[in-house]
């Protein structure tokens, strides 16, 4: 979640949406995605919208911070049924961040629980919480199974200690095999987040990364290419020439290495970044945001998607926490997409899912680009003859050169 909010329109304090949120809402899924903004250190790569415990107080401390979350809850419930929403229990929930198990896993916990209370859930439904290695205990990880979440993404990121220096992480490599350990006998499936490109990784480095988390057997890599963001500490440190910069073919290097070990080790590549040990645990809350689902954003900055109508909140949490105290809703803007943005997006999104995008599904002059696409190599002719579009080399590079040839349409 960056910390830049988007340009936008104004949102209505009393949050509700237009008539156009409801059409059709029946028939797609319900999400919840929770943002936790606190973190410990802030890393010098990151540029999401967090804070350390020193920066924050009142209704934005840690400590209070659940209670704040179950405000946004019920806000929530009011402003969904006031605009004609049907109700749809929760198909999956997702704790992000900042570091969610910064907090006590009992607040986490208390979070859930409002949520499940307030809209219900499906049975089997995904729950997830993101979590440092640094940040969980084996009593932690047992409060939350109990609770109701299903699984864990722990942020690995490298198994080298001095690519986890840049990086500004905080866990030493011996904690994740523990952590990994304990999440299982928590009865919680396991997800391992990998970053590559850092400044300084060799491709021996992030070989030895790929090997050394395959070899804890999660349920699930995700494996994501390091982006410089303008304004963090480790733009600044670029900038400055204290360390190398970020090499595309670099980049292009590693993935091929990830998806070639990744695969090898049986699981299976179902989006740009994401590989799962099977179809069932691919990440369902994120293929929800893919495929245009609704969801419901609780934080200070957390976005939302409902039937087209897109917000977000106010970005600082002592912002945040004074208006749900004030009770009004948080949202600092919004917009509402009209069909040629859906349908960009649309295209974006598929275009790196393993399912592909359906030819047939594209304007006339798309299609046109198809038999070109074919002719560089960049799709499957095999696949792109049966009416889907995937791609060869699944690179994020690659997914987005696809994308503006068949898209001037």
């Amino acid at each position: 979640m960056p910390s830049v909010l988007p340009l936008g329109d104004p949102a209505p304090s009393d949050g509700l949406l237009p008539a156009q949120a409801a059409a059709g809402a029946a028939d797609r899924a319900f999400g919840l995605y929770v943002h936790i903004p606190f973190c410990a250190v802030r890393c010098g790569y990151c540029d999401f919208n967090t804070y350390t415990a020193t920066e924050l107080g009142g209704g934005a401390s840690q400590d209070a911070y659940a209670g704040t979350a179950v405000s946004e809850v019920d806000l929530a419930a009011r402003v969904l049924t006031a605009s004609g929403l049907p109700d749809r229990p929760l198909s999956t929930v997702f704790f992000g961040g900042g570091t969610p198990t910064l907090l006590p896993a009992e607040d986490l916990a208390l979070i859930l629980r409002a949520a499940i209370s307030t809209w219900g859930i499906e049975d089997g439904a995904e729950v997830t919480t993101e979590a440092n290695p640094d940040s969980v205990t084996p009593e932690s990880l047992a409060v939350l199974k109990a609770a109701g979440f299903t699984r864990v993404s722990f942020g690995m990121q490298s198994a080298v200690p001095h690519v986890l220096k840049v990086l500004d992480r905080t866990h030493s490599p011996a904690r994740v095999p523990q952590v990994v350990r304990w999440a299982r006998e928590a009865g919680l499936a396991v997800s391992l987040d990998l970053i590559y490109g850092t400044p300084g990784e060799s491709l021996d480095d992030w070989r030895l990364s790929l090997e050394t988390a395959l070899s804890y057997e999660p349920d699930h890599i995700s494996a994501y290419a390091l982006i410089v963001e303008d304004g963090t500490k480790l733009a600044a440190q670029i900038r400055r020439g204290q360390v190398p910069g970020i090499d595309d073919d670099d980049h292009a290097a590693k993935y091929e290495l990830a998806d070639q070990l990744i695969t090898a080790a049986g699981l299976g590549w179902y989006e740009v970044s994401n590989w799962a040990r099977t179809p069932e645990q691919a990440c369902r809350h994120n293929l929800a945001y893919w495929r245009g689902d609704d969801w419901w954003g609780i934080g200070p900055g957390a976005h939302s998607h409902v039937g087209g109508v897109r917000w977000w909140n106010v970005k600082h949490p002592t912002a945040y926490a004074g208006r749900l105290g004030q009770g009004v809703s948080p949202a600092a803007g919004r917009e509402t997409l009209d069909a040629e943005t859906r349908n960009v997006e649309r295209v974006m999104l598929a275009a790196r899912l393993s399912s592909g995008l359906r030819i047939d599904s594209l304007g006339d002059a798309g299609r046109r680009q198809v038999a070109g696409l074919i002719a560089d190599s960049l799709v499957e002719p095999t696949a792109a003859f049966r009416g889907t579009l995937v791609l060869t080399l699944k690179g994020r590079l690659l997914a987005d050169a696809v994308v503006r040839r068949i898209l001037p349409d």
